[in-house]
């Protein structure tokens, strides 16, 4: 059995363990987990049903069968054409399931309103549920073909900073855009697969703004910069942040938050294990940022699990109760944010062991280049 097939299998029996009949998903993540596909939602009916107890089906186009037959392991996979009735197709492809009328389905969380309403129309007696009620639990603990790609795209994300840091002074005068495409060209020359979200490059009173992406405001000497960036690789992402400063010396007021920061992540990284709580994590960065007094100044969650979504569970945020376990991947990504001066964030992804952590990204986590 191949790792999709295994994924697959476990998401039946997590149906069954939850009561549901069956798990309804359309083009997205959650398919590309289960099969190993990679399409787009689009108007017409792509769905993927799988039951409690029985063969997995895809329902999709005719132009898109004999690409599902051959990019996919699943056997059964029923096309439709454009002088059929999709929604009659689908009623009658859940009767060979043994769907039930009165059946309780989870339908994926991405689903467009068209296709659900179509849903509640071949099972008006039907409850309706999100798919992340049995996946999410099953997406949170990577198996071993992931983190391998995890720690490759980590890598590419490291091999791309050292590009960045070895800029130095040749970065100053860069518009921050100019900056991220190089950035971005540097993560497809280290083996990435596009960029895994927009690349961020904040500098000065930008890097205040935790979601800046990139704009015209040119790179001086002295200004902290916030460089926040990952690709793909066999579809998973990478995510490293890192706050550097390419020439001159920035202010005491800046190194002094570096440091907090950089101290508020070890402590947090120090906090990973098996056991302990996401709560805990994020606490451990929390404290060390306000028992230095900028405590306010950290405005957002200290981090996010990170799977074929670049955000998903866990989330590493303040009481939650979520109780860490080996394979968990998360980014530790504590920030302080000066409004109209500088902001500092340092982030890695970390994966938790039997024994602790490992984190997927190793390059310098100073300021200076």
């Amino acid at each position: 059995m191949t790792p999709l097939e295994r994924r697959t299998d476990a998401a039946q029996t997590a149906l069954a363990d939850a009561g549901a009949d069956a798990l309804v998903c359309v083009p997205g993540r959650n398919l590309q987990y289960l099969t190993g596909l990679v399409e787009s939602q689009r108007e017409r009916h792509f769905l993927f049903v799988v039951p409690a107890e029985g063969d997995p089906t895809f329902f999709v186009p005719a132009l898109a069968a004999s690409q599902v037959r051959a990019e996919s392991w699943v056997l059964d996979v029923r096309a439709w054409d454009d002088e059929t009735d999709p929604v009659r197709a689908l009623s009658e492809l859940f009767d060979d399931l043994g769907i039930p009328a009165a059946s309780h389905l989870l339908v994926d969380d991405t689903m467009w309103a068209t296709f659900t309403q179509d849903v509640r129309e071949i099972r008006p007696d039907a409850t309706l549920g999100l798919a992340s009620e049995v996946l999410a639990d099953l997406r949170i603990r990577k198996d071993d073909a992931e983190l391998d790609a995890l720690r490759r795209a980590a890598g590419a994300a490291d091999d791309a900073m050292e590009r960045v840091r070895g800029l130095g002074s040749d970065a100053v005068g860069l518009t921050e855009s100019e900056l991220a495409a190089r950035i971005e060209s540097f993560l497809a020359d280290a083996g990435g697969d596009g960029v895994s979200f927009e690349t961020i490059v904040g500098s000065g009173p930008n890097g205040a703004m935790p979601h800046h992406t990139h704009g015209d405001r040119t790179i001086e000497a002295g200004d902290p910069v916030v460089v926040d960036f990952g690709t793909r690789v066999d579809g998973y992402p990478s995510d490293q942040t890192r706050t550097v400063v390419f020439d001159g010396t920035p202010g005491e007021r800046f190194r002094e938050v570096h440091d907090v920061v950089r101290r508020a992540q070890e402590a947090a990284v120090d906090a990973v294990e098996p056991g302990v709580t996401a709560g805990a994590v994020d606490a451990a960065a929390r404290s060390a940022i306000e028992d230095a007094g900028y405590g306010e100044r950290f405005i957002h969650r200290t981090g996010h699990g990170v799977g074929l979504d670049v955000h998903e569970e866990p989330y590493i945020v303040a009481d939650s109760t979520r109780e860490l376990e080996p394979g968990m991947v998360f980014s530790v990504e504590p920030g302080v944010y000066l409004d109209g001066t500088f902001g500092v964030r340092i982030e890695d992804l970390v994966v938790v062991t039997d024994d602790g952590c490992e984190r997927l990204n190793t390059t310098d986590r100073g300021w200076k280049c």
